[in-house]
């Protein structure tokens, strides 16, 4: 039997105090990795209850009874439909009105999207001077505020004749519109390559099929998420809408339902108002959650290289 040397029993105290270093420090990082997740968890679920408690407290209220509208608990004693009776009879007229928030929303991507996917195209792929300053302005043009503008474009359109007409909202919101989706698109066309405009005008495409055959297909993401954005901002616009038409045929669903009213003049009708509501936002909820991968990917676009 060999006899264990002094330095064989150091080797061994070391090699002990290593694999207990070793334990020490995993354990340690395992511990802030569970504390790490439950931080994470915690933060995702106060954010969730935040954005959400309103939109919930909302879908709720529009189930409850005349009756129960004040009511604190988290769900309604009875489930009741009355409040989207009221909203769909033909007294309010909801139906037109969601009829003429598609009409201008749609309207107004579409021409957003058009020009501005040519002015993006011109600011991000061509030469010229002042290119940056250019941009710089058509950004400028969408910080005034809504109610800024109101006062003049409504003494405009009075001279001219358009109130009440879908144009007076169409126009006023392309204001707002156009630069989102120039400064959106500009951004996600940046980054495409120019040796693939170049390669297609080698094999004989001119310069605007390559742009339409080429370019435009690729750059179809940022295209669908600018899109989605435009008419979010315009199927929720208020405040022109409120101001340009004063005609129950020509309003818009956000101003019809500000202007429901009750059995009386001094009942105001929150129970409709809350079906109103869950009616015009699930429609742009399904659409977000539909797109939403598309959405994110498009804001993304050219954050990274």
């Amino acid at each position: 039997m060999t006899a264990l040397t002094e330095r064989d029993v150091i080797a061994a105290s070391g090699s002990r105090a290593d694999r207990g270093g070793t334990d020490a420090r995993g354990g340690r990082k395992r511990r802030r990795g569970i504390g790490g997740a439950i931080t994470r968890w915690v933060g995702i679920a106060i954010v969730a209850v935040y954005c959400l408690a309103p939109f919930y407290w909302m879908l709720v209220s529009s189930f409850r009874t005349t009756n129960d509208i004040f009511s604190t608990s988290l769900l309604p004693t009875t489930w009741s439909l009355e409040s989207y009776a009221q909203v769909f009879s033909g007294s309010n007229d909801f139906g037109r009105s969601l009829l003429n928030s598609l009409i201008v929303a749609g309207t107004t991507t579409i021409l957003a999207l058009v020009l501005g996917i040519f002015a993006a195209y011109a600011i991000a792929r061509l030469k010229f001077r002042f290119k940056t300053a250019i941009l710089a302005v058509i950004i400028a043009t969408s910080m005034f505020p809504g109610i800024a503008v109101v006062v003049p474009l409504l003494r405009l359109f009075t001279d001219i004749g358009w109130i009440n007409t879908y144009q007076a909202m169409i126009v006023p919101s392309l204001s707002f519109a156009i630069p989102l989706a120039v400064w959106n698109l500009t951004t996600f066309m940046k980054q495409l390559p120019h040796d693939l405009e170049q390669a297609a005008m080698i094999d004989g495409c001119t310069k605007w099929q390559a742009f339409t055959r080429i370019l435009l297909p690729l750059a179809a993401p940022g295209v669908f998420t600018t899109a989605i954005l435009t008419f979010i901002h315009s199927w929720n616009e208020f405040i022109i809408a409120l101001s340009m038409a004063n005609d129950p045929a020509i309003q818009t669903a956000t101003v019809a339902i500000s202007k429901f009213t009750g059995a009386s003049d001094f009942q105001a009708p929150f129970g409709a108002q809350m079906a109103a509501g869950v009616v015009v936002t699930i429609p742009l909820m399904i659409v977000v959650l539909i797109f939403q991968r598309r959405i994110v990917d498009g804001l993304t676009a050219g954050a990274t290289k």
